[in-house]
């Protein structure tokens, strides 16, 4: 990725497109080599005040201009213009789309080092790299890129504009549209499940769903169900080196954090966010809004709008009461 010099004019057409209000006095033509941090801004670059404690950065930034809210623009130097928005840090999610120029993209060169099973149905404007295998009753939509040493299929849907990055394993799974596969991540395999007193391993012939609009971490596996589906909700963030076990369903604008484990057959609400190296036991219901602190070990139902912490997880302000009353102890 590279970075390209903006207009004003861009941005502002930019936001409006996205549906975002901003005001400013600053010119049409006026132009910014790059979006910065405050404290990295140089004097032709647009920058963001995110939180209050970034106040004393603020005061001495060398931006050109600053996303801002309203209540915050008398902080700001002379040299620096405001841009007032309500949420500078989502403006700024928004505009890092648009200041990077985006290699990722489909180029609709499929490598001639790739290997395409006759079955397989590949459109046009699909990218494949060198070393890439695409197996048996898989379909490819059109701006879909493939990187390089990695295996589609058998019985994969890859739908528009989605990115597999190299080294992937993808096979018995639907992958909705716009979602990215970073390197490395295993979906669809078998998941781990047998019966207990023989051993013997029991046989998983359900898939993955991956909702639209997703992104699935480096090394991370999602394992195919049993029987139905495995589900990823849409818009949801799952980051590096995470286990999602058989039947697990998760719902939309999840947030998982590195390192979570998620046994088989659990259920996940909407909006939840789920912080590093927690693990969740198999076949309980977590609500929606549900906010899970790190290395917690959840092991019952969670309501909705709870926020857990320890193990087991519990409610946090009682977890924190317990810690204190240990602390005490010492």
């Amino acid at each position: 990725m590279t970075l390209k010099k903006i207009k004003y004019s861009e941005i502002i057409n930019y936001l409006k497109k996205h549906s975002i209000n901003a005001k400013s006095d600053i010119n049409l033509d006026t132009t910014f080599n790059k979006i910065s941090s405050l404290n990295n801004a140089d004097q032709n670059d647009l920058s963001f005040l995110s939180n209050i404690k970034y106040l004393n950065l603020l005061k001495d930034t060398n931006a050109k201009a600053c996303l801002i809210n309203e209540k915050y623009i008398s902080h700001l130097p002379v040299s620096c213009k405001a841009i007032i928005v309500e949420h500078p840090y989502f403006v700024f999610a928004t505009l890092s789309n648009l200041f990077f120029t985006d290699f990722s993209n489909s180029n609709g060169i499929i490598s001639k080092n790739t290997y395409v099973n006759k079955n397989a149905k590949i459109d046009g404007n699909v990218q494949i790299d060198c070393f890439a295998y695409i197996d048996n009753n898989t379909e490819i939509k059109s701006g879909v890129k493939i990187g390089s040493n990695t295996r589609i299929g058998p019985n994969v849907l890859i739908n528009k504009n989605c990115i597999v990055h190299d080294n992937v394993s993808i096979s018995n799974s639907i992958i909705e549209e716009n979602c990215e596969i970073q390197s490395g991540a295993r979906i669809g395999g078998s998941g781990f499940g047998f019966d207990e007193k023989s051993k013997k391993k029991i046989y998983h012939h359900g898939n993955v769903i991956i909702s639209k609009n997703s992104t699935i971490g480096s090394n991370t596996t999602i394992d195919r169900a049993v029987f139905d589906s495995t589900q990823i909700g849409e818009y949801s963030q799952i980051d590096n080196l995470v286990q999602i076990a058989h039947n697990v369903i998760i719902g939309k604008h999840a947030i998982i954090a590195a390192q979570v484990g998620i046994a088989g057959s659990t259920s996940i609400g909407d909006s939840v966010k789920i912080g590093g190296q927690a693990g969740i036991s198999g076949h309980i219901e977590i609500g929606n809004n549900v906010t899970i602190a790190a290395k917690s070990g959840v092991t019952k139902n969670i309501p909705d709008n709870k926020i857990v912490a320890g193990f087991p997880a519990k409610d946090i302000n009682k977890w924190k009461k317990e810690l204190i009353k240990v602390n005490k102890l010492k």
